[in-house]
């Protein structure tokens, strides 16, 4: 079972419900370690002290905030764990307010809140029922891991998530580009691709395909076979007539949507005169999707 990344409890009001958060995402990324070329030794990352060259262990290390000039004011970790004793240990609910208020920019990580133990189950599910019904979400703040916090917390089929905010001081302001009047046949011909191209939100359709592709090659490295490369496509740098390439861009959606009615042995046919790499081994899926990549 995972474990919990804090623990402390949700306060809403004179209502505390003592919680555990879990993180609600992980990392799925091959991990490497590092070798020095040509050996299996390892590359060993080590604090040291810079003018002795000797490792200093964890226990001796403190933090120095740069003052510029060489000049440094040091802090202890313990310091730093006295300034928020409370809040560190509480989430604090301090405002219900629309989702949608809340702009996507400032959404970070996503955590789920469960009750500590069952004996506060109840008051969980209360509050749980309570903000599923209401439809709003709870701004929090709360400490993890020395960092304030900016958060929401709301119903999520089920269960509470709590999603970490970015503040609004660490929010950078785009540079507003200046564009260029667009002609009403171009902006008939960008909605009619929008439309084309869009659908209902199907997650489960997309996948890390650098990883998958990664992990293929370490089990082909593993089994000692022979690695082959696909040729980067070539970036021809032309610049084309944008209504031009907005009608090519949508005669081609035409053209990949058609291919949910092609038998396996059309789509192997045009996956041939495409050139598709490894089509004698694809399902009929497999092959539309490589098709649609083309």
């Amino acid at each position: 079972m995972a474990r919990p990344v804090w623990r402390g409890s949700l306060s809403l009001g004179l209502v505390t419900v003592p919680v555990e958060l879990y993180s609600a995402t992980s990392q799925h990324q091959v991990h490497f370690h590092q070798f020095q070329r040509g050996t299996s030794d390892r590359i060993r990352i080590r604090r040291v002290n810079e003018r002795t060259g000797k490792e200093v262990g964890q226990d001796d290390i403190v933090k120095g905030y740069d003052l510029g000039g060489g000049e440094y004011v040091m802090v202890e970790p313990d310091e730093l764990d006295e300034l928020a004793p409370e809040r560190s240990r509480r989430i604090d609910i301090e405002q219900f307010v629309e989702l949608s208020e809340i702009d996507p920019w400032q959404f970070d990580r996503t955590y789920w809140l469960q009750p500590a133990k069952e004996e506060f189950a109840k008051a969980y599910g209360l509050l749980l029922k309570a903000m599923a019904h209401n439809g709003k979400v709870g701004v929090a703040k709360f400490v993890l891991r020395d960092r304030e916090y900016l958060a929401v917390v709301r119903a999520h089929e089920g269960v509470l998530a709590l999603n970490t905010l970015h503040f609004p001081e660490d929010l950078r302001e785009p540079e507003l580009p200046e564009l260029p009047r667009t002609r009403p046949k171009e902006m008939d011909m960008a909605e009619a691709l929008v439309e084309q191209m869009s659908g209902p939100w199907q997650p489960e359709d997309y996948h890390d395909t650098y990883t998958e592709r990664v992990r293929e090659l370490l089990k082909a490295k593993q089994a000692g076979e022979e690695i082959t490369r696909e040729e980067p496509r070539e970036e021809t740098g032309e610049v084309v007539d944008l209504f031009e390439a907005l009608s090519r861009s949508v005669e081609r959606r035409k053209k990949k949507r058609d291919l949910s009615g092609l038998s396996k042995a059309d789509l192997e046919k045009l996956a041939r005169e495409k050139g598709v790499k490894g089509r004698s081994k694809m399902t009929r899926d497999e092959l539309e999707k490589a098709l649609k990549a083309s």
